[in-house]
């Protein structure tokens, strides 16, 4: 079998002009950046703006192992299976980070023949978004610690600076440092951190921004630091909130690229769901709905985590709903969360997928609590057995759910006709949604309802500084803004080691962050890190590129 790298590099791949004309744009409606890659200004949307929606689907999944689940890939795979329907159908995802690529995780442009294209480009440098986000955030770092420099007409206490330098790279060695030594010329010494770039609050303002006006107001209100008073100090204190749009209104506008099999796909945004709001930009999605008759978009990592944000956090700021939701699955991965050693996944073990099968019926009912309609993608591997194909969908099929069997890996949009299909008669019922929590609600039962209600735990405990930081959130007035939970991905619990369906356990809630420009308040539990670290065998290892600039090992 092929790599997806050399897959990648095989398919024919379309000018980008082509693909553009499939959802009705012409040259004058892109930015071309090279051959395949293309921005769409900000004011293209407008010209499409009384067009009704199209169909929005929402793919999710379980509690991510080291087995894999390939939620981008079914994401990709459904929405060539829709293209091969003849349906008018576009792709919005998120750009991948250097961190993973170079690290452990991977990319993001899906595996086998369900990839977006310019593959090396997407998990690269891409149009550059990252980038732009990356010297934003650190411009601001700048002009803060010049404000100090400068006689600290601010009163900004410099024992309380909340926020971070950031890099695209997972680097453990620049979580803590110290910075301005050297004497008074190298200004005023204290504690800093970095954060990785898909970290910062800039990526989720980026995200969750509507324009080029909306995105300044949203720059202006992010909280920086606390004076000497205990009153909170923003970008807008500091008057650079159109500098920093300035950096960022290229970055703005949504990327067009294309599958393998030449469906439109907008990539853009990459806020991590584990530390961050986990999805792709609201301006992508809304171009999208706008273009396409049927969108297939996805959340990261879980339906705990990414899932639950895009419906309680994007949703609001989209002005829509999904209509339905595709929750991801392998049988290896449930064997996993039944107990199975990594080493022995590939052999049938039915008992191990019952006990497994917790984790998906948690996500299932998680999602259909919101009022959606859920189908069940199973990502099929070769060492699948029929015993425990037949499990699962009795097991699935039993909660009155549809289950459908993929193999777009292996066959691309031929591998998800089924889905497809199944997905289209479920987009014909309007959904009754509701949310998990109402924006009026204390912060305290926001958090306690994520905890009880999605997690399965029992308790939310709050540290000290955690318990201090939410009278200061309540006293702001920054109460009635959604929360952004920041845990581990692997489990429904603060303890990645908690696999399946816990109940009953305490979490504890570290820290709470205000994110004013975004819109929302990070809550970190457990020791969940915004700035990851590196393995023993870094990804980068076997990556290489040649003399005429082919790149190998990348994937």
């Amino acid at each position: 079998m092929k790599t997806d790298i050399e897959i990648a590099q095989a398919a024919e791949i379309q000018p980008i002009t082509k693909i553009a004309e499939k959802i009705g744009l012409s040259f004058d409606d892109i930015e071309l950046y090279g051959k395949y890659k293309a921005k769409i200004p900000l004011e293209v949307l407008e010209k499409f703006d009384e067009q009704t929606d199209g169909k929005l689907v929402l793919v999710t999944s379980i509690n991510p192992t080291p087995a894999g689940e390939g939620k981008s890939t079914v994401t990709v795979g459904l929405a060539d299976a829709f293209a091969r329907q003849d349906k008018n159908v576009m792709v919005a995802l998120r750009e991948p980070s250097l961190g993973p690529v170079m690290g452990i995780k991977g990319g993001a442009a899906g595996g086998g023949f369900a990839q977006v294209l310019p593959m090396e480009d997407i998990n690269l440098h891409f149009t550059g978004d990252i980038h732009a986000i990356t010297t934003a955030n650190n411009a601001i770092s700048a002009f803060l610690d010049n404000s100090l420099h400068q006689g600290n007409l601010l009163n900004i206490d410099p024992r309380r600076i909340i926020w971070k330098r950031v890099l695209d790279l997972n680097d453990r060695a620049l979580r803590h440092v110290t910075i301005g030594l050297g004497g008074p010329l190298n200004g005023v010494p204290r504690e800093d951190g970095f954060d990785i770039t898909v970290a910062s609050e800039i990526m989720a303002v980026l995200c969750l921004a509507t324009s080029i006006s909306d995105l300044k107001e949203r720059l202006a209100r992010i909280v920086i630091a606390q004076n000497y008073d205990r009153k909170p100090v923003s970008v807008g204190d500091l008057g650079v909130q159109g500098a920093i749009a300035m950096l960022l209104k290229d970055a703005l506008k949504p990327n067009l690229v294309q599958t393998i099999e030449g469906t439109p796909a907008l990539i853009h945004g990459g806020p991590f769901a584990n530390i961050a709001h986990g999805c792709n930009s609201v301006l992508a999605t809304k171009t999208a709905l706008k273009l396409a008759d049927i969108v297939i978009t996805e959340a990261g990592f879980g339906a705990d985590l990414g899932g639950e944000k895009f419906l309680d956090i994007k949703t609001r700021q989209l002005g829509k709903q999904p209509d339905a939701v595709v929750v991801v699955a392998t049988l290896r991965a449930l064997k996993m969360h039944g107990g199975v050693d990594k080493k022995e996944l590939t052999s049938e073990n039915v008992e191990a997928v019952k006990k497994g099968f917790a984790n998906l019926e948690r996500h299932i009912k998680n999602m259909q609590s919101y009022g959606l309609p859920v189908i069940v993608a199973i990502n099929q591997f070769a060492s699948d057995t029929e015993s425990e194909i037949s499990t699962l969908k009795e097991l699935t099929e039993a909660l009155g759910v549809s289950v459908s069997l993929t193999q777009v890996f292996a066959k691309g949009g031929e591998g998800g006709l089924d889905l497809a299909e199944k997905l289209s008669a479920m987009l014909q019922a309007k959904p009754d949604f509701r949310y998990l929590y109402e924006l009026n609600q204390p912060l305290s039962v926001k958090l306690d309802k994520v905890v009880t209600e999605i997690y399965g735990g029992s308790k939310v405990n709050l540290s000290p500084k955690a318990k201090r930081q939410m009278r200061e959130i309540e006293e702001n007035g920054w109460n009635n803004l959604p929360v952004c939970m920041a845990k581990t991905q692997y489990s429904f619990s603060d303890q990645a080691n908690l696999l399946a369906a816990p109940e009953g356990f305490e979490v504890t809630v570290r820290e709470l962050i205000p994110k004013i420009g975004a819109g929302f308040i990070v809550a970190l539990l457990g020791d969940v890190m915004t700035m990851p670290g590196l393995p023993k065998n870094p990804a980068a290892l076997k990556m290489d590129v040649t003399d005429d600039g082919k790149i190998s090992g990348l994937f």
